[in-house]
Parts: structure tokens; sequence; C-alpha cells
């Protein structure tokens, strides 16, 4: 056997030795073609096309938006033109204090509803699509769309099973202190589902109020999925707007993240934009207050129509000094006092100190007009 592996060996080398000569012989004989084809005006495209650098893995990278130290919160490249028909959060400032309002009011309802410490905190405040935000979801998960009555549209709370778990461990007696036991691959029972509705309530109510010195809303909880299929409240490519918000119980705790779609705030655009609260664009008290004193010191012309009548043309052309027009007006009835063209009170006509006077009885309202 040593022989025969000798013997091969030997064969095979002398075959590398022959496939050897014959390629340097081919080389040689190309290089010598080639040298005999290229012409002198084709030296200089050879030499750009050697001076042509290939592109390396971190430029490729960096051209379609992937980097691998980048945190997510800056793109570029090709992603940054996928996502470009995202809305930055930021451009609607309101709801960064909407959602700090929601964290202090989550944990005194939260500590009310456990009777435990509960501490909630803002972790992250982004701009999702739909559509990927559903694949991301971490499974098990209870799923709450609900609903925005008086701007009629919908939104999504997610909880996930950590939560999940410590709340109902909490609130059907579970010790203090210890971390919640989690049975996975099992469906969530009816016991379960029906304490998550409540805390989901308790939240939900929170955030109407945290709304309320905004714009009044009430958020309404309109069913509970644990299937992301089940829960499309929008189409996968439409923009969102997504809290992340981490609630802490001693060792227990979880995640509840509240998914808003951007057409859903549409209502209340012009609020969020607001830098802070009351927040109102080019106004001027200085001059209004100016300008209202002002108007109070105007001088206006009043005056008092003691009757109007129609008469044909020919009639007053035949009026002479010394004619008498009748009119139906009586010294009791009322005349209308106008400013202008506009009628503004109705008084009644009398004599003081040798001066007709007029005594005011009541406001005329002014007619609205309807514009189309």
């Amino acid at each position: 056997m040593a022989d025969e592996t000798e013997e091969m060996s030997a064969e095979e080398a002398a075959m590398m030795a022959e496939w050897e000569n014959m390629a340097a012989d081919d080389d040689s004989a190309g290089s010598d073609d080639a040298s005999a084809a290229i012409q002198p005006d084709d030296e200089a495209n050879i030499d750009d096309a050697a001076d042509a650098r290939i592109l390396n893995q971190d430029e490729i990278d960096s051209l379609l938006g992937f980097d691998d130290g980048d945190d997510g919160s800056h793109t570029s490249g090709v992603m940054a033109l996928i996502n470009s028909a995202l809305v930055n959060y930021e451009r609607l400032p309101m709801l960064d204090i909407v959602f700090d309002r929601l964290v202090r009011l989550m944990s005194t309802s939260l500590r009310n509803l456990t009777s435990d410490n509960v501490e909630v905190s803002l972790d992250q405040v982004s701009t999702v699509r739909f559509g990927d935000y559903m694949n991301s979801i971490p499974l098990p998960a209870m799923l709450s769309m609900f609903k925005a009555e008086e701007w009629d549209n919908n939104g999504l709370m997610v909880i996930d099973s950590a939560l999940i778990y410590s709340v109902v461990d909490v609130l059907l007696g579970g010790r203090k202190g210890t971390p919640a036991i989690r049975v996975e691959g099992r469906p969530y029972t009816t016991i379960e589902t029906r304490l998550i509705e409540r805390m989901a309530g308790v939240v939900l109510s929170d955030l109407s109020s945290a709304f309320d010195p905004l714009a009044p809303v009430s958020f309404v909880l309109d069913r509970m999925e644990t299937n992301p299929r089940f829960a499309a409240i929008t189409q996968g490519s439409n923009a969102c707007v997504l809290a992340r918000l981490r609630v802490d119980m001693g060792d227990r705790g979880g995640r509840v993240e509240i998914l808003i779609p951007y057409a859903t705030l549409e209502p209340i655009r012009e609020l969020l934009l607001q830098m802070f609260m009351g927040e109102k664009f080019g106004r001027d008290s200085i001059w209004e207050t100016h300008l209202t004193n002002e108007l109070y010191e105007t001088d206006v012309a009043l005056q008092a129509m003691l009757g109007e009548k129609i008469l044909p043309l020919d009639e007053i052309l035949n009026w002479e000094p010394g004619s008498t027009v009748v009119f139906n007006t009586r010294p009791n009835d009322r005349v209308e006092v106008r400013c202008g063209d506009f009628p503004m009170f109705k008084a009644t006509m009398g004599q003081k100190q040798d001066n007709l006077a007029m005594k005011i009885n009541s406001y005329i309202r002014p007619k609205i007009t309807e514009t189309s």
C-alpha cells in the first residue's frame, strides 16, 4: 500500500508539472498576441481602467445605508431614500409633552390598581412603518386595538409577555419581590385576558387624560388579539408614532408600546406642531390693547330714522316749497338708530331742554350672512 501511494503521488506531481507548463505557454502566447493587438491610442484607456478602484465592504455598506456601528438614529444611502416618506416625530413637539404626562398618570393609576410600587419610564418615541412594526413584535404578546371616538380613527397598544405575567401574578396575590413565573407554549387563559383588559382600560383612560389639555378625546378599548395578522388598523406602509414605555414592579415588569398612526393624529396636527402649550404664532398683545383703546375713543355718527316711505319719481319731481309728506310714525313708536347702513338700536323719541332726545330701548343683533 505504501508503494502504491508513493507511485500515485509521483504520477500526480508529474501531471501537475505538465499542466503548469501548458498554462505558462498559453499565458506567454496570449501576452504576445495582446501586446501585438494593443495600439498606442489604447494605452491611456488601459491606464484609466487600472486606476479604477473597487469598493471595499465598508464603502458598500455605507452606500446601501447599512452600518454595524450605527444605532439606527441616522440613515444614509439607499435606506435614506426608502425611509424618506416617513415623517420625523420631532415635527410634532407636543407629543413629547403628552407622553411625559402619560408616564406620570400611569405611575399613579397602576399603583392604585396593583397596590404595589410601580415605576413607569418612557424609553423612546420614534416613527415606524406599520407593517415593519407588526413584523417585529415579539410573540407571545397581547395586542389591544382602541378607538379615538372624537377623531374617528384607531390605535394599537402592545403589552409584552413579561408584563402580562407580572400583572397577573400581582393581581392574583403573588408574593412581592419574586419574579413572575412565565409559562410558555400555551395561549392566554380567560382570567389572564380579563385582567389585562382591566389594565389596558386604565392605560387608555390615562392616555385620554394626557391629551385633555391639548384636545379632549376618549380612547375606548375595541378588542384584544394575540395574532398580529388580526390587528391591522392601517395600511402597512403608513407612518405611525411609536412610544415605548417600561413598567417596573420591583423585580418584575415589562414593556407597553403604544402605536398611533399619523392619520389618527391629523385632526389635531396644528396643535401638535406647537412648541409649548397654548402657543399662538404672530400675536402682539401690546398692539391689540392699543388698537382696542383707540377704537373705544373713536367718534361714531348715529342716525335716527324717523320714518321711511317709498314714492314714485314723478310725485317727487312735483314737490314744491311747502309740500307736506305724511309718514305713518306715531310719537310713541320706536325708531331705528343706524350707524351708516347698519341698524344698531331701537329707541323712543322725546324732548329734553328744548332738544330732541332718544332713549335706547333694545339692541338689534346683526344678521349673519352665509358665505359660500
